[in-house]
């Protein structure tokens, strides 16, 4: 139990030394930081230039690697999605095994080995780590660039792409970054479906070529395993690997911004909006100033008890986190805030977003929350020190990134030494309130009007618009005139007739449709059961067992999840009602009401409301219905989810959209249909 004393006495050092005080209208002075021992790896080099690092513990027999290469950024001109299908190809086989032998060797090895344009990484068991060594480096030196696989994994990086188009997260984390780094730098660059699609075998084979060399590369072994051992390994795996040293030209300057400014990318479906106030920034980990931005950040929003969290969250309830990162990069950095708001608050957002970065700029940060701060360093670095791959990765640390060689022996002084004249004076340094951009990604139509008034510092705030490619376009126009004698009935009546008539829609009694969808690399089965009469079943289950279903027998009804049951309630049993027949367009509702035009994802569409919390859009050009808008309320919360309907089939003589993306927040599930059957395979019990 011995060693589980010393990181307790440290924290209880660091808590006494911030919290012991008699007088608090004075700022107490920080106490002695205890002082750390941090062993150093065992390390050695080859020939070739790669650098060894062996850390060893036998506590567990397990072993892990990490090889890193420590390359210049590098820019993938106009063929963005090299490194991304450079790193897709690697572990998929070498010149003398096989893709599936390859991988079936290392599960049956209960091993993990893995692959980027970084490096590559290997975990198993000490027993079998000889072997998997060997299998990383025959993967990382001798891989396979088959043609085949390449246009497989091409496919796979363009479905992406294309399925994160209508992601608002994606496209403003996407923007900000070009914007703030420019689309010429590395930082700024991303894959689109038109530069994906230029990239060729050859390119990968390049890429690989240049970049992939040992003079910049490390290798970290941690675990049960002996030096001695490392280096007979290390030395038969590695000695033969021969390249250059990866060509390193200059990278371009970053954008100036010569004031604050709100950079805005329409996302017609996005149902919430995506915020990132940024400004670059020049930090590096050696620099003097590196600990108290630490401490600053934390403060400002990097906890769940920072300034920007406890307004936005917990004060006003706009969004479920906020969160501020400062960058510490030795090549370019930037600060930013960010948030997922609801649309009706996102001007909102922005003001108090803005009222946080001052507060810490122009107010000294109370000792509370100084202390906490510290604290929480503390606790995290000595919690750090307990895991034997951070002796590893400090000793990296100091290598990549020039750091005295006591850097984290220090590292709890300097972080107990910070005042509250440092905290301010790093954010009025580095957080530019007079020249950042607000990149905001979100739905035009329902934000602009209110976001074109924001005010900083009592001025009007410019604003510029962007595509989700980051280039300058015009202002989107969303208020368009109704023509002349399209009226609700017009536009159902065009739906009826785009889908097959009113008399094949008549005659449809039920619809099964049996499709299936990807979630965060799980595969997803979706089946449902409607019939003319309001009956519906939605199933979706992972490996036979289910996830979620809801039934409704025309009159009641009930939502299953996760083995809870929970019946519909009354508002549920009309929405139901309403919703559940299989063409509402046959018979317009009273309540039903045509608000205008709107843009769908570049098209644009009749706006049906059918109630206060949904709307309908619907094609001016080819009368089918595009999307679903609805929004859920519970308090003070809200959520908007949007349904969209693509890929239009005739099935028996009516076509049915066979591609349904469910947008809710930041996720977007698409569900491709299988099969759609028309008035069969329904019975009373599917709805039991």
């Amino acid at each position: 139990m011995k060693f589980k004393l010393y990181p307790l006495f440290i924290m209880c050092l660091m808590v006494f030394g911030a919290q012991a005080q008699v007088d608090r209208s004075k700022q107490p002075q920080p106490g002695p930081a205890p002082k750390i021992n941090l062993n150093k790896p065992a390390s050695f080099k080859l020939d070739n230039g790669l650098k060894v690092m062996v850390v060893e513990n036998h506590k567990l027999p397990r072993v892990s690697a990490s090889l890193i290469i420590d390359n210049k950024p590098n820019s993938e001109g106009n063929k963005e999605g090299v490194k991304a299908l450079y790193s897709a190809m690697m572990g998929t086989g070498t010149n003398s095994m096989s893709k599936d032998d390859f991988n079936e060797r290392i599960d049956f090895l209960g091993a993990n080995v893995n692959y980027s344009t970084q490096g590559a990484s290997a975990r198993s068991l000490s027993k079998f780590f000889p072997e998997v060594l060997e299998l990383m480096a025959q993967g990382l030196l001798d891989p396979k660039f088959d043609a085949e696989e390449f246009e497989t994994q091409k496919d796979r990086l363009i479905e992406g792409i294309k399925s994160n188009a209508k992601s608002a997260g994606v496209i403003a984390s996407n923007v900000s970054q070009a914007l703030a780094y420019g689309k010429n730098h590395p930082y700024g660059e991303f894959a689109t479906e038109a530069s994906a699609e230029k990239v060729t075998l050859a390119d990968v084979n390049k890429y690989y070529e240049n970049y992939i060399s040992p003079k910049n590369a490390y290798l970290v072994v941690v675990g049960d395993i002996k030096e001695r051992d490392v280096k007979k390994l290390v030395r038969k795996l590695f000695s033969d690997w021969q390249a250059d040293v990866p060509p390193s030209g200059s990278l371009p300057s970053l954008p100036k911004v010569q004031y604050t400014q709100i950079n805005f990318v329409d996302v017609p479906n996005a149902v919430q909006s995506e915020l990132y106030v940024q400004n670059t920034i020049d930090l590096k980990m050696a620099d003097e100033d590196y600990f108290p931005v630490l401490v600053t950040n934390q403060i400002l929003g990097g906890s769940f008890g920072s300034y920007l969290n406890m307004n936005l969250r917990e004060k006003n309830g706009y969004t479920y986190g906020a969160r501020t990162s400062t960058g510490d990069d030795k090549y370019a950095s930037r600060f930013y805030a960010s948030a997922s708001v609801r649309n009706a608050v996102t001007d909102s957002a922005i003001v108090e977003t803005f009222k946080e970065i001052k507060r810490i700029k122009s107010e000294k940060v109370s000792y509370e929350d100084l202390s906490n701060a510290k604290n929480k360093f503390a606790g995290d670095f000595v919690l750090r020190l307990e895991r034997p791959s951070t002796i590893a990765s400090y000793a990296l640390n100091i290598e990549t990134e020039n750091l005295p060689s006591d850097f984290y022996t220090q590292f709890l002084k300097k972080i107990n030494a910070v005042t509250q004249e440092d905290i301010m004076r790093v954010a009025n340094k580095y957080y530019k309130t007079d020249k950042m951009q607000i990149v905001v990604a979100g739905k035009g139509a329902e934000v602009l009007t209110n976001l074109e008034n924001v005010k900083i510092d009592g001025k009007k705030t410019p604003i510029f618009f962007f595509n989700k490619e980051g280039e300058k376009v015009e202002r989107p126009v969303y208020t368009k005139e109704v023509p002349e004698g399209v009226s609700v009935k017009t536009v159902y009546e065009d739906y009826i007739k785009a889908v097959g008539g009113e008399k094949a829609t008549k005659a449809v009694k039920s619809i099964v449709s049996t499709g299936s969808a990807s979630v965060q690399g799980m595969n997803l089965s979706y089946s449902s059961k409607n019939t003319a009469d309001g009956k519906s079943l939605t199933l979706v289950q992972m490996n036979g067992m289910t996830l979620s279903k809801q039934v409704f027998d025309g009159e009641t009804g009930y939502t299953e999840a996760q083995g809870q049951r929970m019946d519909y309630t009354e508002d549920q049993i009309i929405a139901a009602k309403r919703d559940a027949k299989l063409f509402t367009e046959l018979e317009a509702s009273a309540s039903d009401k045509l608000t205008g035009i709107e843009v769908v994802d570049g098209e644009d569409a009749y706006v049906i409301e059918t109630s206060k919390d949904s709307k309908n859009y619907y094609s001016t050009k080819t009368g089918l219905k595009l999307q679903t808008v609805t929004t859920v309320s519970q308090g003070d919360q809200s959520m908007t989810t949007t349904m969209g309907y693509d890929d239009y089939k005739t099935v028996e003589g009516v076509k049915l959209p066979h591609l349904i993306s469910i947008n809710m927040g930041p996720q977007t599930i698409e569900v491709s249909m299988n099969q759609v059957e028309l008035n069969k395979g329904v019975s009373d019990a599917d709805f039991k």
